[in-house]
């Protein structure tokens, strides 16, 4: 199996970083520069920042902070929110981001996803989901989870993939936030479904919680971590010495 990433996720109100419980219940956490100088000194692999009122202002307002983060940070950065076109795209790149997470603009034109991809290589392009349960299935959601669409999450995996995306963020809003772990079967079906490498996020709160991801899913090729990280002191470092461990799963 090979080595897991582990990501920090930033999600950003103006100029705070910000977490909540299933998308709602916003608290202010602390300043996005000290937090994510913190998470690269304490040897995070990666970093994503979402502007998560983007959508609603049509704009990102990360880019001086990517800007800025980039003059102390030298590790992959991915930006997303209020992404819509590829001279925004264009913009996150110049200001030091390594890929964008797209969500809401793919939905309402998924021309995007591969205008950019061949612009841009599909190394640079997340298609970000946000999926929230709808009986035996889940359904994508948009706007920071504002949003239903009627679109079938494993459906529009598979349709990111054919458009172009290199990478997928599925983000669970049932579980975001509340660190009871991740819904696991949500990240089994998109990793069966799809072969591009993909993100999970949403619900870790231990690392018996990555542990059951891994046991269960098998293939896990990247994590991103947001309560956890901003709650726990040392909580990369412990992950990070966890996972170096020899898995005992039989599934891998």
């Amino acid at each position: 199996m090979n080595e897991i990433r582990l990501i920090g996720r930033l999600d950003i109100k103006n100029d705070h970083v910000i977490k909540g419980i299933q998308f709602e219940g916003l608290r202010k956490i602390g300043s996005p520069l000290e937090i994510s100088t913190k998470y690269y000194q304490d040897g995070i692999d990666e970093l994503i920042f979402i502007d998560t009122v983007a959508s609603l202002y049509g704009r990102n307002n990360l880019f001086n902070i990517i800007e800025k983060s980039c003059e102390e940070i030298f590790i992959p950065i991915t930006i997303g929110g209020g992404i819509r076109c590829l001279e925004d795209i264009k913009m996150a790149l110049n200001s030091g981001a390594d890929k964008v997470a797209i969500n809401s603009a793919a939905i309402r034109n998924e021309s995007l996803i591969t205008e950019a991809s061949k612009a841009y290589g599909s190394q640079a392009i997340v298609g970000s989901i946000e999926a929230k349960q709808k009986g035996n299935t889940w359904e994508v959601y948009i706007d920071n989870g504002r949003e239903p669409t009627d679109i079938n999450v494993i459906d529009w995996a598979k349709r990111l993939e054919n458009l172009g995306a290199g990478e997928i963020l599925i983000t669970s809003i049932d579980n975001d936030g509340t660190k009871q772990g991740f819904d696991i079967e949500l990240m089994k079906m998109i990793n069966k479904e799809i072969s591009i490498p993909v993100i999970c996020s949403g619900g870790c709160g231990s690392i018996k919680h990555i542990d059951n991801l891994i046991d269960e899913c098998g293939r896990v090729d990247a994590i991103s971590i947001g309560s956890m990280f901003h709650y726990e002191i040392k909580a990369i470092e412990s992950v990070k010495h966890h996972l170096k461990k020899p898995l005992k799963s039989s599934k891998l």
